[in-house]
Protein backbone atom coordinates (compact mmCIF):
# COMPACT_ATOMS: atom_id res chain seq x y z
CA UNK A 1 0.00 0.00 0.00
CA UNK A 2 1.40 3.38 -1.07
CA UNK A 3 0.86 6.13 1.51
CA UNK A 4 1.80 9.80 1.43
CA UNK A 5 2.30 11.49 4.78
CA UNK A 6 1.81 15.23 4.31
CA UNK A 7 1.96 18.25 6.57
CA UNK A 8 -1.21 20.05 7.59
CA UNK A 9 0.79 22.85 9.23
CA UNK A 10 0.75 21.46 12.75
CA UNK A 11 0.84 17.71 12.22
CA UNK A 12 1.28 14.99 9.61
CA UNK A 13 -1.69 13.31 8.00
CA UNK A 14 -1.84 10.21 5.83
CA UNK A 15 -3.50 9.86 2.44
CA UNK A 16 -3.59 7.53 -0.52
CA UNK A 17 -1.51 8.26 -3.63
CA UNK A 18 -3.76 8.67 -6.65
CA UNK A 19 -3.04 6.94 -9.96
CA UNK A 20 -5.48 9.28 -11.73
CA UNK A 21 -3.74 11.45 -14.34
CA UNK A 22 -5.92 14.02 -16.10
CA UNK A 23 -4.75 15.53 -19.37
CA UNK A 24 -6.05 17.77 -22.12
CA UNK A 25 -4.74 20.09 -24.83
CA UNK A 26 -6.02 23.62 -24.27
CA UNK A 27 -5.96 26.40 -26.83
CA UNK A 28 -3.21 28.88 -25.93
CA UNK A 29 -1.42 31.48 -28.08
CA UNK A 30 2.16 31.17 -29.27
CA UNK A 31 4.40 33.20 -26.92
CA UNK A 32 5.81 36.28 -28.69
CA UNK A 33 9.39 36.25 -29.96
CA UNK A 34 10.68 38.60 -27.23
CA UNK A 35 9.31 36.30 -24.51
CA UNK A 36 10.82 33.21 -26.18
CA UNK A 37 14.14 35.08 -26.37
CA UNK A 38 13.93 35.88 -22.65
CA UNK A 39 13.34 32.21 -21.84
CA UNK A 40 16.18 31.02 -24.06
CA UNK A 41 18.59 33.54 -22.54
CA UNK A 42 17.59 32.51 -19.03
CA UNK A 43 17.92 28.76 -19.60
CA UNK A 44 21.11 28.92 -21.68
CA UNK A 45 23.22 31.48 -19.82
CA UNK A 46 21.78 32.25 -16.38
CA UNK A 47 20.59 28.85 -15.23
CA UNK A 48 22.74 25.77 -14.79
CA UNK A 49 20.08 23.54 -16.35
CA UNK A 50 21.56 20.11 -16.97
CA UNK A 51 19.86 17.04 -18.43
CA UNK A 52 17.08 15.92 -16.11
CA UNK A 53 16.87 19.17 -14.12
CA UNK A 54 13.62 20.95 -13.32
CA UNK A 55 14.03 24.51 -12.04
CA UNK A 56 11.93 27.61 -11.35
CA UNK A 57 12.19 30.51 -13.78
CA UNK A 58 11.86 34.26 -13.09
CA UNK A 59 8.18 34.97 -13.57
CA UNK A 60 7.55 38.69 -13.15
CA UNK A 61 9.16 39.68 -16.47
CA UNK A 62 7.11 37.11 -18.39
CA UNK A 63 3.87 38.34 -16.84
CA UNK A 64 4.66 41.92 -17.86
CA UNK A 65 5.93 41.18 -21.38
CA UNK A 66 3.40 38.51 -22.42
CA UNK A 67 0.06 40.23 -22.95
CA UNK A 68 -1.66 36.91 -23.71
CA UNK A 69 -0.62 35.31 -20.42
CA UNK A 70 -4.13 35.91 -19.08
CA UNK A 71 -5.54 33.93 -22.02
CA UNK A 72 -3.46 30.93 -20.91
CA UNK A 73 -4.84 31.20 -17.40
CA UNK A 74 -8.38 31.54 -18.72
CA UNK A 75 -8.01 28.44 -20.90
CA UNK A 76 -6.76 26.46 -17.91
CA UNK A 77 -9.56 27.79 -15.72
CA UNK A 78 -12.13 26.74 -18.32
CA UNK A 79 -10.69 23.22 -18.39
CA UNK A 80 -10.42 22.80 -14.63
CA UNK A 81 -13.97 24.08 -14.18
CA UNK A 82 -15.15 21.50 -16.70
CA UNK A 83 -13.66 18.85 -14.39
CA UNK A 84 -15.67 20.17 -11.47
CA UNK A 85 -12.82 22.07 -9.83
CA UNK A 86 -14.71 25.39 -9.68
CA UNK A 87 -12.32 28.24 -8.87
CA UNK A 88 -9.53 26.27 -7.17
CA UNK A 89 -7.01 27.35 -9.84
CA UNK A 90 -7.47 31.04 -9.07
CA UNK A 91 -6.63 30.53 -5.40
CA UNK A 92 -3.59 28.29 -6.00
CA UNK A 93 0.07 29.31 -6.18
CA UNK A 94 1.51 29.39 -9.72
CA UNK A 95 5.13 29.35 -10.92
CA UNK A 96 7.00 29.37 -14.24
CA UNK A 97 9.27 26.36 -14.64
CA UNK A 98 11.88 25.01 -17.05
CA UNK A 99 13.12 21.46 -17.54
CA UNK A 100 15.72 19.82 -19.75
CA UNK A 101 13.87 16.56 -19.62
CA UNK A 102 13.19 15.29 -16.12
CA UNK A 103 14.62 12.35 -14.24
CA UNK A 104 11.93 10.15 -12.76
CA UNK A 105 10.94 11.46 -9.36
CA UNK A 106 8.03 12.18 -7.08
CA UNK A 107 7.38 15.49 -5.33
CA UNK A 108 5.47 14.36 -2.25
CA UNK A 109 8.49 14.79 0.04
CA UNK A 110 8.09 18.55 -0.44
CA UNK A 111 4.60 18.98 -1.88
CA UNK A 112 2.69 16.10 -0.32
CA UNK A 113 -0.23 18.38 0.39
CA UNK A 114 -0.69 19.30 -3.26
CA UNK A 115 -1.55 18.06 -6.71
CA UNK A 116 0.29 19.62 -9.64
CA UNK A 117 -1.57 21.26 -12.50
CA UNK A 118 0.87 21.92 -15.36
CA UNK A 119 0.46 23.81 -18.61
CA UNK A 120 3.23 23.34 -21.18
CA UNK A 121 4.07 26.41 -23.26
CA UNK A 122 6.67 24.97 -25.66
CA UNK A 123 6.12 23.49 -29.11
CA UNK A 124 6.37 19.73 -29.61
CA UNK A 125 10.03 18.70 -29.38
CA UNK A 126 9.52 14.93 -29.35
CA UNK A 127 9.21 14.44 -25.59
CA UNK A 128 6.56 12.89 -23.35
CA UNK A 129 5.71 13.15 -19.69
CA UNK A 130 5.67 9.52 -18.53
CA UNK A 131 4.00 8.02 -15.46
CA UNK A 132 5.68 4.61 -15.20
CA UNK A 133 3.44 3.23 -12.44
CA UNK A 134 0.33 3.73 -14.57
CA UNK A 135 1.93 3.38 -18.00
CA UNK A 136 0.56 6.71 -19.21
CA UNK A 137 2.62 8.73 -21.71
CA UNK A 138 1.41 12.20 -22.64
CA UNK A 139 3.01 13.98 -25.62
CA UNK A 140 4.25 17.44 -24.69
CA UNK A 141 2.99 20.06 -27.09
CA UNK A 142 2.03 23.70 -26.70
CA UNK A 143 -1.16 23.66 -24.63
CA UNK A 144 -0.69 20.23 -23.03
CA UNK A 145 -2.32 20.37 -19.59
CA UNK A 146 -1.85 17.71 -16.91
CA UNK A 147 -3.14 17.27 -13.35
CA UNK A 148 -1.61 14.57 -11.15
CA UNK A 149 -0.77 13.59 -7.60
CA UNK A 150 2.66 14.82 -6.49
CA UNK A 151 3.28 11.36 -5.03
CA UNK A 152 2.97 9.72 -8.44
CA UNK A 153 6.40 9.00 -10.05
CA UNK A 154 6.87 10.88 -13.31
CA UNK A 155 9.55 12.02 -15.73
CA UNK A 156 10.03 13.79 -19.06
CA UNK A 157 11.65 11.43 -21.56
CA UNK A 158 12.30 11.11 -25.28
CA UNK A 159 9.24 9.88 -27.17
CA UNK A 160 9.34 6.10 -27.78
CA UNK A 161 12.17 5.62 -25.27
CA UNK A 162 11.71 3.23 -22.36
CA UNK A 163 13.23 5.42 -19.64
CA UNK A 164 15.19 8.54 -18.82
CA UNK A 165 18.55 8.87 -20.61
CA UNK A 166 20.59 12.03 -20.10
CA UNK A 167 22.09 11.66 -23.58
CA UNK A 168 18.65 12.40 -25.04
CA UNK A 169 18.86 15.97 -23.75
CA UNK A 170 21.62 18.10 -25.23
CA UNK A 171 22.39 21.70 -24.34
CA UNK A 172 20.44 22.87 -27.42
CA UNK A 173 17.44 25.15 -26.78
CA UNK A 174 15.08 22.65 -28.41
CA UNK A 175 15.58 20.26 -25.50
CA UNK A 176 14.08 22.66 -22.94
CA UNK A 177 10.41 22.68 -21.96
CA UNK A 178 8.82 25.76 -20.35
CA UNK A 179 5.64 25.30 -18.35
CA UNK A 180 3.37 26.87 -15.78
CA UNK A 181 2.57 24.88 -12.65
CA UNK A 182 -0.15 25.42 -10.08
CA UNK A 183 -0.17 23.77 -6.64
CA UNK A 184 -3.72 22.56 -6.03
CA UNK A 185 -4.45 21.78 -2.35
CA UNK A 186 -4.92 18.03 -2.11
CA UNK A 187 -7.35 18.34 0.79
CA UNK A 188 -9.64 20.60 -1.22
CA UNK A 189 -12.89 18.66 -1.47
CA UNK A 190 -13.11 19.01 -5.26
CA UNK A 191 -9.46 18.13 -5.89
CA UNK A 192 -9.68 15.07 -3.63
CA UNK A 193 -12.85 13.92 -5.39
CA UNK A 194 -11.44 14.29 -8.91
CA UNK A 195 -8.21 12.48 -8.00
CA UNK A 196 -10.02 9.92 -5.81
CA UNK A 197 -7.89 10.62 -2.73
CA UNK A 198 -8.68 8.93 0.59
CA UNK A 199 -7.47 10.55 3.80
CA UNK A 200 -6.33 9.18 7.16
CA UNK A 201 -5.77 5.76 5.62
CA UNK A 202 -2.94 4.71 7.96
CA UNK A 203 -1.66 5.70 11.40
CA UNK A 204 1.78 7.17 11.82
CA UNK A 205 4.43 4.44 12.08
CA UNK A 206 5.99 3.64 15.42
CA UNK A 207 8.99 5.79 14.45
CA UNK A 208 6.65 8.83 14.37
CA UNK A 209 7.51 10.51 11.09
CA UNK A 210 8.80 14.05 11.41
CA UNK A 211 8.64 15.07 7.75
CA UNK A 212 6.63 14.50 4.59
CA UNK A 213 7.45 11.28 2.75
CA UNK A 214 6.02 8.30 0.87
CA UNK A 215 5.90 4.79 2.33
CA UNK A 216 5.26 1.58 0.42
CA UNK A 217 3.95 -1.22 2.65
CA UNK A 218 5.18 0.72 5.66
CA UNK A 219 8.73 1.30 4.39
CA UNK A 220 10.23 4.58 3.06
CA UNK A 221 10.81 4.52 -0.70
CA UNK A 222 12.42 6.63 -3.40
CA UNK A 223 12.12 6.62 -7.18
CA UNK A 224 14.81 5.22 -9.49
CA UNK A 225 15.72 8.23 -11.67
CA UNK A 226 16.28 6.09 -14.78
CA UNK A 227 13.33 3.67 -14.67
CA UNK A 228 10.77 5.37 -12.41
CA UNK A 229 10.37 2.26 -10.26
CA UNK A 230 10.01 2.49 -6.50
CA UNK A 231 12.98 1.25 -4.50
CA UNK A 232 13.86 1.22 -0.80
CA UNK A 233 15.21 4.49 0.59
CA UNK A 234 18.69 4.59 2.03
Amino acid sequence: MLISYFSTGEALRSRSVSDVVLSHVVDIPVPPRHVLTDWERETSSRMDLEAGDVEAMPFARTRVRWADYTRCVQSMSDWTRSLGLADVLASSDVALMACRGARYHHDAAQYGGAAFCNLFLTEDQGFDVHFPSTGQRIPLTRGTAVIFDTGQPHGVIRRHSSGFNADDFTLAPDCVQIFLTWELPIDNTEVARVLQIDFDVAPLPASQLQEEQVLLNGEPVIVCPASGRWRPAG
